[in-house]
């Protein structure tokens, strides 16, 4: 574990060393914002642990992550077979799908290194992981562009001086560089725009006050925090003009999930006249999903909720329920931001149509 320097750009997610003996370091985003460290994930159990407590989240990150996690399981039983390097990928791989259900980028990045090492064809085994490395490589690089493309389609949509709402965190935090809504941001205030950020807290785990308003005023870009019940009154005295949030899985009819309460804000958003968008690269659309109703729903340990931060705040024996996530239907999206474009109006067609009838990961 080390300390991080905080100002400036910093790294999510990275690979150190070679393919035989290095191993993926992340920010662990549970410890901020009091902290900025990072920790060493050495085997597949702790890149699982990381994933799972959210050391690492965001759907893009988690993807990166479970794509370096990939070569650190691949080789976990020696790479003197590629057999045997092929077999252990194959068990890292489903290993770690079971971290967590909803973010699809997790399932298509894995997806693609097990493509990697069948496609590998007669390579020794420390040749298989050398490759597998370089594709999880590409992965976090094309995350990369991806999330500037995205902030260059979708800074278009924002005006001078516009008020920005946000829920949770879509910025550099959840991917390997610059975030998906807060791409779209970053790259307003670069331009001059002169946009100014209403972020959420999200209850219960606080992402938009820890991450969103931590990465914001990292990057100088005006910022203020509201509690999620404060929405509809920020936008009732004309503060906001836009939404922009992120996204975990998207269905072919544009249907989208993201962080619990995001439904609540785009229906306020409609209710008060504000254009809600969606910012996502397009491996996080399932076209195998005609709609949102298929989307698995994480439900998470109540104790984030009775319990929060180590501080009980409810009754002992309670009930809870504490899903993760909420599906926001294709009809109160004003328009997805993808690094392909804009899909707007949203639905099954325009998506189609922006994506290609070949797509199922990206």
């Amino acid at each position: 574990m080390s300390e991080l320097n905080q100002s400036g750009p910093f790294p999510t997610v990275s690979w150190i060393g070679d393919a035989s003996s290095g191993f993926l370091r992340m920010i662990d985003q549970t410890r901020l914002p009091g902290e900025c460290v990072e920790i060493d994930c050495l085997d597949t159990a702790a890149v699982w642990g990381a994933i799972k407590r959210l050391s690492v989240r965001g759907a893009p990150a988690i993807g990166v992550a479970a794509a370096y996690g990939a070569v650190v399981g691949a080789r976990g039983r020696g790479t003197d077979d590629p057999a045997t390097v092929r077999t252990s990928l194959k068990e890292t791989s489903a290993y770690l799908q079971t971290s967590r259900p909803t973010a699809v980028n997790l399932f298509w990045a894995l997806g693609r290194m097990e493509e990697a090492a069948d496609a590998a064809g007669d390579v020794s085994g420390p040749e298989l992981v050398d490759r597998l490395l370089a594709e999880a490589h590409a992965i976090a690089e094309e995350d990369r562009a991806m999330c500037r493309a995205i902030g260059r389609h979708g800074a278009d949509l924002l005006a001078t001086g516009d008020g920005v709402l946000t829920h949770c965190n879509a910025g550099g935090l959840a991917t390997a560089d610059y975030g998906t809504a807060l791409a779209v941001i970053f790259t307003a205030h670069e331009q001059g725009k002169g946009v100014h950020v209403f972020a959420d807290e999200t209850r219960p785990l606080l992402q938009g006050a820890r991450l969103t308003a931590w990465e914001l005023q990292n990057r100088g870009v005006p910022v203020t925090l509201i509690c999620d019940n404060m929405a509809a009154q920020v936008m009732k005295e004309g503060k906001i003009q836009k939404v922009v949030v992120g996204a975990d899985r998207i269905a072919a009819n544009g249907d989208a999930a993201n962080k619990i309460g995001t439904y609540g804000v785009a229906l306020l958003a409609r209710a008060h006249g504000v254009p809600f968008y969606v910012a996502a690269p397009s491996s996080t659309f399932d076209l195998s999903l005609a709609d949102g109703s298929g989307i698995p729903i994480e439900e998470r340990d109540p104790l984030e909720i009775t319990e929060g931060f180590g501080r009980r705040t409810a009754p002992e024996g309670v009930a809870v329920y504490n899903p993760a996530f909420d599906v926001t239907p294709a009809e109160l999206i004003t328009g997805i931001i993808t690094e392909r474009g804009v899909v707007q109006p949203v639905d099954a067609e325009t998506v189609r149509a922006l994506l290609g009838d070949s797509r199922a990961t990206r």
